[in-house]
């Protein structure tokens, strides 16, 4: 490689390492750190409760009772209001449930946005 070429490759390396490091780091400590400052409110969720009400009214309202308006539904399966209030209750817990479906609970084919979505309807329901 003739020299001139090599400085200059070598020039327009410094200059962007120069340009682009500080926002790779600003970009590393935001990946890096993000995802603990959420982890610290785990009752909050991280989903649209608003969202996971429509949600849970399309796919769980034939067998729970998700609203309070709402006057049918499945034997045994528990009202959204009773899940929410039961010990040691937590959004993670109901997306855990939705994500591992037991015996009694249809499979139900949703993203994993939209069971936090519904986990986060479930839990503003807790008093």
């Amino acid at each position: 490689m003739p020299k001139i070429a090599y400085e200059w490759s070598g020039i327009r390396k410094s200059l962007v390492m120069k340009t682009f490091k500080p926002a790779l780091a600003a970009l590393a400590a935001w990946l890096l750190f993000t995802p603990a400052g959420f982890a610290m409110d785990k009752e909050a969720g991280y989903g649209d409760a608003a969202y996971g009400r429509g949600l849970a009214i399309r796919w769980c309202s034939s067998c729970h009772l998700v609203t309070a308006d709402q006057q049918r539904a499945k034997a045994g399966a528990p009202p959204f209001a009773t899940i929410a209030q039961s010990p040691n209750f937590n959004s993670d817990r109901v997306a855990r449930l939705m994500l591992s479906p037991h015996p009694n609970m249809a499979k139900l084919a949703l993203s994993r946005a939209a069971i936090d979505d519904i986990a986060a309807y479930i839990t503003s329901l807790k008093k």
